[in-house]
C-alpha cells in the first residue's frame, strides 16, 4: 500500500492558499501606503537597512524629479511588488504542475487499531549482510498528531528508517517500528491526550516488545510533537521503554514568541464551540495558527522555489517536503485544546501542569538514558523549548545540529549530522 499523499489533479497547496496569498498581496502591497511615512522618516528603518535608507533619500533628493509620476521609489517599489507577485504565483504554478509524486509503498503493519498501524521498518533491511549476532532490536518511532508519519520515510534517498533498518551498526541491528495515526476517524475524534498516550501508544508499545524474541525493553523516539507523547509514555511505561529520543521536541513554549502563542490559545478558545461541534481542528486551521509564527515564510519560499529548474533534484526535494507539509490532518478536538490552550497558551509543561491519566508529566523522573537532538535552525520548535527538556532530563544527552525542524529528518545533510548520531546513540542503549 502507497501511504497517503496528495492526487495528482488535487494539488491544491500550498495550504491554506487564501490565506498565504491574501498575506503577501496585502503585505506587499502596503509598501505603497508607507512610503509617504519612509520619505518624511515618520517611520523608523531597521538598523541594517537605515545606512542605506539615507544614501537613498540623498539621491532622491538630488534627482528632484519634475513631476511626481516621475519618483523613481515610486518606479521602484512597483517594479519589486509585481517582481514578487508574479514570482509566488509561479512558484505555486511550478509547484501544482510538478510531476514528481511519492511512490514508495509502506512497509507491512504488525499491529493496528482504529486508524492507527504500527509499520515494520524492518521488512525493508534487504540490504543487510550476514546473520545478525542477535535479533533485531525493535525501537518505537513517534511521530507527531498533525503531520502524516512519512516525514520518517519521506522518500528512497530520505528515509530515516529505512536507512536505520539498512546500516544498524554490527552485532546491534535495528527494526525501526513507526506509528502511523492516520486522520482521525470516528472514534479518534473522541479521544484526548490521556487516551492517545495510555491506550494506542501503550498498546503499540507492548507490541513492539512483543516482536522481540529477546523481551528486551524497547527504545522510544519522538519527533516534534512525538517527542512529548513519548516522554509521557516513557514515564508511564518505564518497565518497558529502555531509552528515549527526542527530536525537536517542545518543552517551554514561552520561551520564545509569547504573544503569538497566547494569541493562538485564544483564538482557540473563541473557536471552541466549532471545534466540539466538528470533533476535530481541521488541518487548514492548524496550517493558518503555524502561519502565524512567520507569516510570510510561504510566499518567501515559493517566490524562490520560481527560480529553480524543475527539473533538478533541489526541486524534486522542495515539492516532496511541501506534499508532506500540506498533506497534514486534522486534530481530534479536545487534543487541540490539550495543545494549544495548555501548551502554547499556558506553557503547561514547563510548569509541570501537563497532566496525561491524572499524573504530571515530569522529565525528572525519566533516570534512563536519554538523546534531545536540538536543530540549530528551528523555525518551528525554538531550540531554547527543546533545551529546556534535555535539561530536565537527569540523563539528558544534546546535540545540536546547524539544521531546520524539517532538514534535521529529511534534509540533504540529516544523514551525517541526525541519522548517524542517532544510530551510534541506539546502539549503546
Amino acid at each position: 500500500m502507497t501511504s497517503p499523499g496528495p492526487h495528482p489533479d488535487r494539488r491544491l497547496a500550498p495550504r491554506p492558499l487564501p490565506l498565504h496569498l491574501a498575506t503577501a498581496i496585502n503585505g506587499w502591497t502596503s509598501s505603497r501606503g508607507a512610503l509617504p511615512q519612509l520619505r518624511n522618516n515618520s517611520l523608523p528603518w531597521r538598523p541594517e537597512v537605515a545606512e542605506a535608507a539615507r544614501n537613498l533619500q540623498a539621491s532622491l533628493a538630488a534627482a528632484k524629479p519634475e513631476q511626481p509620476a516621475d519618483d523613481p521609489l515610486d518606479r521602484a517599489v512597483e517594479t519589486e511588488i509585481a517582481r514578487r507577485l508574479t514570482a509566488l504565483a509561479t512558484g505555486i504554478r511550478t509547484y501544482r504542475d510538478h510531476p514528481y509524486r511519492r511512490s514508495l509503498d509502506d512497509p507491512p503493519a504488525v499491529w493496528r487499531d482504529g486508524t492507527t498501524r504500527l509499520l515494520d521498518y524492518g521488512a525493508t533491511a534487504t540490504a543487510r549482510s550476514g546473520r545478525p549476532k542477535v535479533p533485531p532490536r525493535p525501537v518505537l518511532f513517534i511521530p507527531s498528531l498533525i503531520n502524516r508519519a512519512y516525514i520518517l520515510d519521506l522518500s528512497e534517498k530520505r528515509s530515516l528508517l529505512r536507512w536505520l533498518a539498512r546500516s544498524s551498526p554490527d552485532g546491534t541491528p535495528l527494526r525501526p517500528l513507526l506509528v502511523d495515526w492516520d486522520a482521525p476517524g470516528a472514534a479518534e475524534r473522541a479521544f484526548d491526550l490521556t487516551a492517545y498516550i495510555d491506550g494506542r501508544l501503550g498498546d503499540a508499545l507492548t507490541a513492539a516488545r512483543a516482536l522481540d524474541p529477546l523481551d528486551r525493553p524497547v527504545p522510544v523516539v519522538g519527533y516534534c510533537m512525538g517527542g512529548l507523547l513519548a516522554l509521557a509514555l516513557a514515564v508511564r511505561r518505564a518497565d518497558d521503554t529502555a531509552a528515549l529520543g527526542l527530536l525537536a521536541t517542545p518543552w517551554d513554549f514561552h520561551s520564545e514568541r509569547v504573544a503569538a502563542a497566547t494569541a493562538a490559545a485564544a483564538a482557540a478558545r473563541m473557536a471552541a464551540p466549532a471545534i466540539s461541534s466538528l470533533g476535530e481542528l481541521p488541518v487548514d486551521a492548524l496550517q493558518a495558527l503555524f502561519a502565524t509564527l512567520d507569516p510570510f515564510l510561504v510566499p518567501r519560499k515559493f517566490a524562490a522555489f520560481a527560480d529553480l529548474d524543475p527539473a533538478s533534484e533541489k526541486a524534486a526535494g522542495f515539492v516532496a517536503l511541501e506534499d508532506w507539509l500540506n498533506d497534514g490532518v486534522g486534530l481530534a478536538a479536545a487534543v487541540a485544546r490539550e495543545c494549544i490552550e495548555g501548551w502554547y497558551g499556558a506553557n503547561a509543561p514547563m510548569r509541570r501542569q501537563w497532566r496525561v491519566g491524572g499524573d504530571i508529566v515530569d522529565p525528572a523522573n525519566w533516570d534512563k538514558p536519554a538523546l534531545a537532538l536540538i536543530p540549530q535552525q528551528d523555525r518551528i520548535v525554538p531550540p531554547a523549548s527543546a533545551r529546556a527538556l534535555a535539561d530536565a532530563l537527569p540523563r539528558g544527552t544534546a546535540i545540536s545540529p546547524p539544521l531546520g525542524h524539517i532538514g534535521m529528518v529529511a534534509g540533504a545533510r540529516a544523514k551525517e549530522a541526525v541519522w548517524q548520531p542517532l544510530a551510534d546513540w541506539l546502539a549503546t542503549v
